[in-house]
């Protein structure tokens, strides 16, 4: 997937200026597809270029002018395009797996540990930040459609990941600390 279709995404669900949208991009998508500003306004720019976005400049009254984004119909067609795709499986690449397998290199085990304790305690906040936002925003799962059930079905794909390195993470951690 590339960042145009990420943006083509969060654009389609509704319009915005670069900045709303960065900011939103940090609520949502952000969490599973990580992009700077610059590199959103770089890509915007692009997008533009391809005809997949138009704007217009929107006057505010407490701060400079703004550019608001909207998807056009070459856009929708590209996103349409790109949806029907199929996936391609996802490559495990993880820094951290390669760090553990080669952990019994290290002169000292207690940073690589440490590490780990470090990691634990951000998945179990995001994990935490996941929940809440389950209960916030779908209290009654099973009444939901369309646009909704799918924004709260990756939602719980995002916990389940979060599950998933809590879990693993502290097997790792309890299996080196009952040993030492």
């Amino acid at each position: 997937m590339a960042l145009e279709h990420a943006l083509l995404v969060s654009l389609a669900e509704r319009a915005g200026a670069g900045m709303e949208l960065t900011r939103r991009f940090d609520a949502s998508i952000g969490f599973f597809w990580q992009a700077t500003h610059q590199q959103i306004y770089k890509v915007l720019a692009r997008m533009q270029e391809r005809d997949w976005l138009s704007s217009q400049v929107v006057a505010q009254a407490d701060g400079p002018d703004t550019k608001v984004y909207v998807v056009t119909p070459a856009g929708h067609a590209e996103l349409r395009r790109w949806l029907a795709e199929p996936t391609a499986p996802l490559a495990a690449r993880s820094d951290l797996a390669v760090r553990l397998r080669g952990a019994s290199y290290a002169a000292d085990r207690t940073a690589i540990l440490d590490d780990v304790r470090r990691l634990i305690a951000d998945h179990l906040a995001r994990r935490e930040l996941y929940q809440q936002l389950c209960a916030r925003d779908y209290p009654e799962p099973a009444e939901l459609t369309g646009q909704d059930l799918d924004h709260y079905l990756v939602l719980r794909g995002g916990l389940r990941l979060e599950q998933f390195w809590i879990d693993w993470l502290t097997e790792y951690l309890t299996a080196h600390t009952a040993k030492e």
